[in-house]
């Protein structure tokens, strides 16, 4: 993640972000592109979990907060935090200090681990709900859903596997941030293929 003072490579008229670089930066450069990897995925489903009542960017502001005190999100060291952990980051003000949310994510870095050892991959589980591409762009945002048949799908399915906090409009939100499907705004600037991240 890139500081608040980084130039964002993009024209004003996102369909978000114009008006704070860091939330530009992220608008340009992240949501929407293909997200893989367990870290990566666990980190996306946290925070979109700890987002829920608050606003985007709040979360943004606090990432490299959250990605220290979470070991990274990697699996392994988020399922191994125990209660002292969770009384711990119950008293660092750099995050969001919600007692469900926390425990959520470390029962949620748990469910990872489980399914590796069925043999499967959150990946893999993750991205089996991406619905086909869109003929185009919506054009505003009254016509962008704010959860779908996969969306509700991918909730049940995960909650079947022990991850918790992560209901379908959670479960959209990733999708969309993780590029599963493409919200941007007919009218938007971005182009997917030439982001990087």
């Amino acid at each position: 993640m890139t500081t608040a003072t980084d130039p964002s490579p993009v024209p004003a008229g996102r369909c978000f972000g114009d008006g704070d670089p860091l939330y530009a930066h992220y608008h340009d450069t992240e949501w929407g592109l293909p997200v893989h990897g367990e870290a990566e995925l666990l980190e996306r489903i946290a925070l979109e979990g700890f987002q829920s009542g608050l606003s985007w960017l709040t979360i943004l502001r606090k990432r490299e907060a959250f990605r220290e005190v979470f070991g990274g999100f990697e699996p392994e060291r988020v399922a191994a935090l125990g209660p002292d952990d969770v009384e711990r980051l119950l008293g660092d003000a750099r995050i969001v200090r919600n007692r469900a949310k926390i425990e959520a994510t470390i029962a949620n870095g748990r469910a990872v681990l489980a399914l590796h050892e069925a043999g499967r991959t959150l990946d893999e589980l993750f991205w089996s709900f991406a619905p086909p591409p869109r003929a185009a762009r919506v054009a505003t945002w009254t016509d962008v859903p704010a959860l779908t048949d996969e969306s509700k799908a991918m909730a049940k399915a995960l909650k079947k596997e022990g991850f918790r906090f992560f209901g379908p409009t959670t479960a959209y939100a990733a999708m969309q941030a993780c590029g599963l499907v493409d919200d941007h705004l007919a009218t938007c600037p971005v182009v997917l293929g030439a982001a990087t991240s």
